[in-house]
């Protein structure tokens, strides 16, 4: 395990690099000794404060990243959430997670220098971070990451990205998701800049966000699949800075890649779920061959995993039979808070080592790399981000004008999912009403893109849903 915490090492760098620039916007530049006396102006107003989780609610800017350093420095662990999530979805994370302090951009305004000196509090097992994401009762369940995981998967990535100073990565991921967490850990604890662009630009247009790009010579871009294939269809927006091109939370198709692969930036397909810190596998994509189906290995395990192919009594399969993707190594760590259902996927062996039942399964390829072919359960990603539909299907089922509803997910042409809800309907039952309600409790993406009316559910004779017997909506995929 690592001896060092995500803050003492984001020192180093910045004693190293005080001058080079940490992060970069659009009217500003942050240098590394700058963002470093931000952080000491921000915890100088909660450093007495005793607190094991501080919630961080801000939008994306120099601020916003100065605050997740101090909270980690003083010891404590940043609980994420976007200023645009429904307020009861805001609420319930940082209700649970105990959080009693919020820092907000108001919180940072009118920052003053520290006065005094503080110490780095933090330990190399402390938790670093809690992160929210879909859960099979109905509520998100917040995954736990400590310090030393997060400090390993940026030596990881440095070990085989080969990326520090000189490089400038584009910050696009939301905050409540662990691309974020690779977009900003490795990038400051490797000596790399961030580039934030202002929530105008992201949610602007390709072409304004590629300008943003070329105006502060990004060199890497991170994200899901579908920006990367909204780049393929448009490659001239790309900016020629740009040298890496990193592509998680999603399957990557071949087609995905087929006008980017020409222009000699090397790509990556990344394979990991959050509980085990961002990312457990890496394949390069560009120079390689797709698999029969059309999209790429996830590759072999990084630096401190150990990635394994297991049946369901956790013995190891032999090489090309299909099996329960498992992770072990520096990424596994304490589960979650409470104790979901999913807690038991956290296993530990008779021999004391722990590994994280991914729910994915693959098999391992002849040349050793790793096939990912689909999940155990229900679960599925929705724009690159997990969706339990059960959780959806609670949701619903508690609108007063939903008699019963189920959600399902379907594949489009084009391999993605999507939601589809299907309700028998109360009288008085409004669409715009049902959805806003949906809004007001769940993300964007979670809300079921379409609604089907039935007059009741049919059953099968075990009294389960028979999908059979209702319409499949069908849906045009955008990539082939």
């Amino acid at each position: 395990m690592s001896n060092r915490t995500i803050y003492s090492r984001f020192k180093e760098i910045a004693d190293r690099y005080p001058d080079n620039p940490a992060i970069v916007e659009d009217n500003r530049t942050i240098s590394y000794a700058e963002l470093d006396a931000m952080v000491n102006a921000i915890l100088a107003r909660f450093y007495n404060q005793k607190q094991a989780f501080i919630g961080i609610v801000m939008r994306h800017g120099a601020e916003q990243i100065a605050a997740i350093l101090a909270v980690l420095k003083s010891g404590a662990a940043y609980v994420p959430a976007e200023p645009f999530l429904p307020q009861d979805r805001i609420d319930y994370m940082m209700k649970t997670a105990g959080v009693k302090l919020v820092i907000t951009d108001d919180y940072c305004h009118n920052l003053t220098p520290a006065k005094v000196t503080f110490d780095d509090r933090s330990t190399p097992d402390s938790i670093a971070y809690i992160l929210y994401t879909s859960g099979t009762t109905g509520k998100p369940k917040g995954v736990i990451q400590e310090n030393h995981s997060v400090v390993n998967y940026c030596e990881a990535f440095e070990a085989e990205m080969h990326t520090g100073p000189g490089d400038v990565m584009l910050q696009y991921s939301v905050c409540s998701f662990d691309i974020f967490v690779e977009e900003v850990f490795t990038t400051l604890l490797n000596g790399a800049t961030l580039a934030i662009p202002t929530i105008e630009v992201h949610n602007g247009p390709l072409s304004g966000l590629m300008d943003f790009c070329k105006r502060h010579n990004v060199t890497i871009i991170d994200g899901f699949p579908y920006l990367i294939a909204d780049l393929n269809k448009r490659p001239e927006l790309l900016p020629h800075s740009v040298n890496l091109i990193i592509s998680g939370g999603d399957v990557i198709r071949e087609s995905y890649i087929t006008n980017l692969r020409d222009k000699g930036i090397r790509i990556y397909n990344t394979y990991g779920p959050s509980e085990t810190c961002v990312c457990s596998n890496y394949f390069r994509v560009d120079n390689a061959k797709p698999l029969e189906d059309g999209t790429f290995s996830i590759g072999k395990a990084i630096k401190g995993v150990e990635v394994k192919i297991l049946d369901k009594n956790l013995n190891e399969v032999p090489a090309g039979e299909i099996g329960e993707i498992c992770i072990f190594g520096e990424g596994v760590n304490q589960g979650y808070l409470g104790n979901p259902p999913e807690q038991a996927n956290f296993v530990t062996l008779p021999d004391g080592t722990c590994l994280y039942r991914s729910g994915d399964m693959g098999y391992v390829l002849p040349d050793g790399n790793m096939a990912f072919l689909h999940r155990r359960d229900e679960q599925v990603m929705i724009l690159g981000k997990r969706v339990e539909p059960e959780e959806v299907e609670n949701v619903l089922n508690d609108y007063s004008e939903v008699e019963r509803g189920i959600v399902r997910a379907f594949l489009d042409d084009g391999g993605l999912h999507y939601l589809v809800a299907y309700i028998v309907p109360r009288k008085g039952f409004s669409l715009h009403d049902v959805r806003e309600y949906l809004k007001s409790k769940l993300a964007d993406f979670m809300v079921p893109e379409f609604f089907v009316a039935v007059n009741e559910l049919p059953l099968t004779h075990r009294g389960k849903i028979d999908m059979k017997l209702l319409p499949k909506v069908l849906k045009e995929g955008n990539y082939k």
